[in-house]
């Protein structure tokens, strides 16, 4: 069971690292050289997917990882 967790954690881990990296594409150097407008705009379409699925993943880490915390507690 541990093991499941720990795979569990790794996997979202990743995943959650690429949502929030393909959400950054316009930060950084570029809006220093005026890639950015830097006005507010509304996330549509992927913007706002990659958005909810960050949340998503984040919560789930954060649930395997309170599972993980009890299930070494349970084993020592």
């Amino acid at each position: 069971m541990l093991r499941l967790i720990n795979i569990g954690e790794i996997i979202v881990a990743i995943l959650l690292i690429l949502s929030i990296l393909m959400q950054n594409r316009g930060a950084g150097l570029s809006s220093s050289f005026g890639g950015d407008f830097g006005g507010y705009y509304s996330k549509r379409g992927f913007e706002k997917f990659l958005v909810i699925l960050s949340s998503a993943l984040a919560v789930i880490f954060i649930i395997l990882a309170i599972a993980n915390l009890i299930a070494v507690s349970q084993i020592s």
